[in-house]
């Protein structure tokens, strides 16, 4: 198993720092409105369970609103997960004042109807295990086929796991503009404008 960088704003510093999974994080914790679930925190082994709990709890919900998912520290517990998340037919939205990054951007590709509102912060990097980086291992060595396995399931170009390796180290964060959201096809309907630099590092 190898633990994905959590990406962490420190608003006061406005700095971006590497959080792994021996460190102090919170899980995703979800709240019900209406039809929705509102999911805050950071994905971990226990969130799966979590999330059952919401459904069992709020059966007609079935839209999942990514209000602040910096990241995971357990990518295997992300990916399963997001495959939950897909087959339960829900729809992923990170809305204006949100914020997505690394697994988090990941958990919304889950979604079968895909929206992020204007304004939103969607970010992503390279995987790091504090050995090595994703950017740094061959393209053609097994431990990326994963990844790509997951991206083909949800309908996404394999293509973007490459831009995400190159797009930033896994110590810091690039926000994603509309314009390469649309090329990835990482929506179901256009994207107006997303946030960038300060405005996200703050969220």
């Amino acid at each position: 198993m190898r633990n994905k960088k959590l990406v962490i704003v420190l608003a006061a510093t406005a700095a971006l720092v590497a959080c792994n999974a021996e460190e102090d994080y919170t899980p995703v914790s979800f709240k019900a409105d209406g039809n929705r679930l509102i999911a805050t925190g950071a994905i971990d082994g226990t969130t799966l369970g979590r999330f059952r709990e919401a459904q069992k709890a709020h059966p007609d919900a079935k839209v999942l609103v990514l209000q602040n998912i910096g990241g995971s520290v357990d990518d295997d517990a992300n990916l399963i997960f997001s495959r939950a998340v897909r087959a339960a037919g829900f729809t992923t939205i990170v809305p204006a004042d949100g914020m997505v990054a690394s697994g988090g951007t990941d958990l919304f590709l889950a979604g079968t109807e895909r929206i992020m509102e204007d304004g939103a912060c969607v970010g992503v990097h390279s995987w790091g295990d504090g050995v090595e980086e994703g950017d740094s291992v061959p393209r053609s060595h097994p431990i990326h086929q994963q990844y790509l396995d997951y991206y083909d399931v949800m309908g996404i170009p394999q293509a973007f796991y490459w831009f995400t390796l190159d797009a930033a180290p896994a110590s810091d964060v690039h926000w994603m503009t509309a314009a390469e959201t649309a090329q990835y096809q990482m929506t179901t309907r256009p994207v107006g404008r997303l946030s960038q630099g300060a405005a996200c590092d703050e969220r």
